[in-house]
């Protein structure tokens, strides 16, 4: 980020009204704690999703958040695990940048895409070692068809997304 950048990022959070700002990153982190996610995780993905860039720094993070490095260097970790964010050195210094991921989305589901195939596989073993004439075998066996089926339409549907995208106007 060069230094124009970091102006102009000031400058567009000076216009901003902190309080909004301040409430989305709260509200949008406390629907991803219910969905499963970390708590400070939450926060600090939802930070970093409200900053114009979509990158800063821990010392950023921690005054935007009012949390401890510790509590930034913990959320990090279990987001960069995730493939959510990436650590980035900050062009002429020391320090590291935590950078969302271009297509976060995209990837999170196509994560989940390799998840649900391993799930299914296992399931199938599962229903096979059970047998399908059991009521665990066939229970086990709709559960795996129900994840081929999530798949099938889970790769539809990322393929409507970018078509979708590419019509967008977005800055």
């Amino acid at each position: 980020m060069t230094r124009d950048d970091v102006q102009a990022e000031v400058q567009d959070a000076a216009t901003r009204d902190g309080e909004a700002v301040s409430r989305f990153v709260e509200r949008f982190a406390a629907q991803l704690t219910e969905a499963g996610m970390q708590r400070m995780a939450a926060r600090v993905f939802s930070c970093l999703l409200a900053s114009d860039g979509g990158a800063m720094t821990s010392a950023e993070l921690g005054a935007a958040l009012r949390i401890s490095p510790a509590a930034v260097s913990g959320a990090v970790a279990y987001l960069a695990q995730l493939n959510m964010v990436s650590r980035e050195r900050e062009p002429g210094s020391r320090r590291d940048r935590y950078v969302l991921h271009n297509e976060l989305w995209y990837e999170t589901f196509t994560r989940r895409d390799q998840a649900l195939t391993r799930f299914e596989q296992t399931l199938r073993e599962g229903a096979a070692g059970l047998g399908t004439d059991t009521p665990a075998g066939s229970r086990v066996a709709e559960t795996a068809a129900f994840f081929a089926f999530l798949q099938e339409e889970m790769h539809g549907l990322m393929d409507r997304w970018r078509v979708h995208r590419a019509g967008l106007r977005l800055p």
